[in-house]
């Protein structure tokens, strides 16, 4: 299988189809794109499973091939390479793994020298450069090793986010990923005591039933050994989800309300703002309205999110999913930050983060995808019996929640989406909405 980078420089596959030869090209490909003509240098870093190494190594090879120096970070946390990147004056930086898929899947991230995600027509290039190599190699780079990548990353947080939080009792899920080696010294640091689960990677173990996607099982030890509060993480560490004292989840929304909510109250809420998607659950905007603040909303994912901040000046944004970004400290979601910055917030507070997240309500939102025929597309927006029922529904709502109906872009698929105060109704009228579109778009 070839390598060919998708939106944010992103690419992921089954392990057992990505060659080495494709990952040498990559490297290649990225070196000759991202550092020019002349010289230059990326960071090489991966997380923990057993494919990651072999790739990191034909990553390296096809970077020194392109003539360009290659610094080997190991085994780090991505947001930790996001920063060396500018700390240490690097073009670039390639991540080796996957943020949330288990051993048998991996795949690169390929970062700027800005340590923020390549843009898409950056991502274009160097799958042309893929596609256009020659083979030959005129002059070999040098390669380097960085042994302390993660303790100036962990010495970088405490410096900008750190309060002692001595007293508390917190367990973190590590997801036997690549935060596996910074959670402990990071969190002792600040004085909490500290269960560490899933933090013994074996290069087969990675997000295997455990990490964001398994919350119930760092629910239930935060119950039983009663931690004040628990935290996971993804494979990669760039994402952050939490769990309160009585193992309730708290999403990423749900944090993002309380972190807005403390900056605000600190006075280093930028613009009195903080940045969402446009796939937001409404009850952050309802929480915004009432505190005063401001949900300025952009397109889902992380890169727009990211896209927005640093274009409007804003301090905080985030998503569901659990990526937070803190504008003023790091440009990428940062998982092991966001820890920090939620154990800093509640202990100030002096309440409990189930207190803390109380701010916010989450509205029941139901969502049903209706596979249609190619001849559909486009099509069924101007079907005036679908029209007019999506605006009695929405009337029926009463400005309290909201009716998305749209288009997959990448396959033959509407996805109607309804979100409101009552479950029974929004669930009811998602149903009435979705069958309309199969009476009215019939795949034969």
């Amino acid at each position: 299988m070839s390598i060919s980078l998708g939106s944010e420089g992103n690419f992921c596959a089954l392990a057992r189809d990505i060659s080495c030869e494709a990952a040498l090209e990559l490297g290649r490909a990225a070196a000759e794109v991202l550092c020019g003509k002349k010289g230059g240098r990326l960071l090489v870093g991966t997380d923990t499973r057993r494919s990651s190494f072999a790739y990191e190594a034909a990553l390296t090879a096809g970077i020194l091939s392109a003539g360009k120096d290659v610094t080997s970070l190991g085994v780090i946390p991505q947001p930790a390479g996001a920063f060396l990147v500018k700390k240490l004056g690097a073009d670039g930086f390639i991540m080796a793994g996957d943020p949330d898929k288990d051993s048998n899947y991996c795949g690169f991230a390929v970062y700027g020298s800005d340590g923020c995600r390549i843009s898409d027509d950056v991502s274009e290039k160097i799958n042309q450069r893929i596609c256009a190599h020659s083979g030959k190699t005129e002059k070999f780079g040098s390669r380097a090793v960085c042994n302390d990548g993660i303790s100036e990353y962990t010495d970088y947080i405490l410096r900008n986010s750190g309060t002692e939080v001595s007293g508390m009792t917190i367990a973190a899920d590590c997801a036997n990923g690549a935060v596996s080696a910074a959670a402990e010294k990071l969190f002792s640091a600040l004085g909490a005591k500290v269960y560490l689960l899933n933090c013994d990677p074996d290069g087969d173990n990675i997000n295997k039933d455990c990490g964001i996607s398994h919350m119930e099982t760092l629910a239930e030890f935060v119950r039983n050994k009663k931690c004040n509060l628990g935290i996971s993480f993804d494979g990669f560490g760039s994402k952050c989800l939490a769990v309160d004292e009585k193992g309730i989840t708290a999403d990423g929304e749900k944090l993002l309300a309380v972190f807005a909510k403390d900056m605000r109250e600190r006075g280093v809420l930028a613009n009195n703002s903080a940045v969402i998607s446009a796939s937001a659950n409404l009850g952050f905007s309802v929480f915004a309205e009432e505190n005063n603040i401001k949900a300025v909303v952009t397109k889902a994912g992380g890169k727009y999110i990211t896209e927005k901040m640093l274009a409007g000046g804003f301090s905080l944004g985030g998503e569901q999913s659990g990526n937070i970004l803190f504008g003023n400290i790091c440009r990428e979601s940062d998982g092991l930050l966001t820890a920090v910055m939620l154990l800093s917030a509640v202990k100030r507070s002096g309440k409990t983060l189930g207190q803390l997240c109380s701010i916010m309500e989450r509205y029941p939102q139901v969502a049903i995808n209706i596979k249609i025929s190619d001849r559909w597309r486009e099509v069924w927006k101007n079907i005036p019996e679908l029209e007019e029922l999506i605006e009695k529904k929405e009337r029926e709502l009463g400005g309290i929640g909201r009716i998305i109906v749209r288009e997959n872009p990448s396959e033959p698929v509407i996805r109607v989406s309804v979100e409101g105060r009552r479950f029974d109704a929004v669930n009811s009228m998602a149903l009435e909405i979705a069958e309309a579109v199969k009476r009215l778009c019939p795949i034969h």
